[in-house]
């Protein structure tokens, strides 16, 4: 049963704790709110400030799951606070662990910081879960993205417009890679997980992939240097750092280009022309 008084109590208390630079905005010259006004969160969680105004009021409909989870994350809530609002909201909370998509705070204020850099939140099956906006101009719309094509290695394996995007000399061994880093994964998660589901999708519906999948690979390392072919800029040389978050196994992956090299005049150019899909 949901607890009206509690959640929006509990919502306003944490938006008026809540700074503009702790969710990546703009204090400006003017500002006088203690917090964040409602528009600006409502904007955060993908809702409109009437829905979000009438939460707080303790007036709203009963949000959905999928509310609670969007709300959750745009105000950067902890594990234990987006259990805590699911349970206010008369759900139970999702899963921890491997099988979230929830961010926690630190990787997103991490990801809010990087405004001129290609940049993505992955889980450990290839799904993005936040880009930055240039992330967005080099990889394509995470958002458009349903179903098992969220993952990277199932849309490898699947949508041959992909592999296009990436030098002819390099898709063997990234077929490789994706193949064996999900055995990897399947090893570690079990025969139950989400992982051994995707993996047995591709063994239906892939021949390369179930060729790959019966040589029981493991541990095949990507190329050091990620080779893109963008369709705006054309090729780019660019190396990934990772951050993980060992609690929900997911991963910042930052873009980077050599100073002054040709990879980083293409990145700033692609930052001009704005998100263009690579269709991916």
């Amino acid at each position: 049963m949901i607890d009206r008084d509690g959640l929006a109590t509990f919502l306003r208390h944490r938006r008026e704790s809540l700074q503009p630079e702790d969710v990546g905005l703009s204090r400006g010259p003017r500002r006088r709110t203690s917090g964040l006004r409602r528009e600006e969160v409502a904007a955060l969680c993908h809702m409109s400030t009437d829905y979000y105004a009438r939460l707080e009021r303790g007036t709203g409909p009963h949000p959905s799951e999928q509310m609670i989870a969007s709300i959750t994350q745009g105000l950067h809530l902890s594990l234990g606070e987006r259990d805590h609002v699911f349970r206010l909201a008369g759900h139970n909370p999702p899963p921890r662990g491997a099988a979230s998509d929830h961010v926690s705070p630190g990787l997103l204020r991490i990801l809010d910081r990087l405004e001129d850099t290609p940049a993505e939140i992955v889980t450990e099956l290839g799904e993005t879960l936040r880009q930055t906006r240039l992330g967005t101009a080099l990889l394509g719309d995470a958002s458009e993205r349903t179903g098992p094509s969220r993952s990277l290695g199932y849309r490898w394996f699947t949508e041959p417009a992909l592999r296009e995007a990436y030098p002819a000399d390099e898709r063997d061994l990234l077929s490789r890679v994706y193949a064996g880093g999900l055995r990897e994964i399947v090893t570690m998660r079990g025969p139950d997980s989400r992982a051994a589901r995707l993996a047995s999708l591709l063994v239906e519906e892939d021949e390369g992939f179930r060729s790959l999948w019966n040589e029981h690979q493991a541990g095949v390392r990507p190329p050091e240097i990620k080779r893109f072919r963008h369709p705006e800029v054309g090729s780019l040389e660019l190396e990934c750092q990772t951050l993980l978050d060992p609690e929900q196994s997911h991963r910042l992956l930052v873009y980077t280009a050599v100073p002054g090299s040709e990879s980083a005049e293409k990145l700033q150019l692609l930052a001009v022309i704005g998100t263009q899909s690579l269709a991916l």
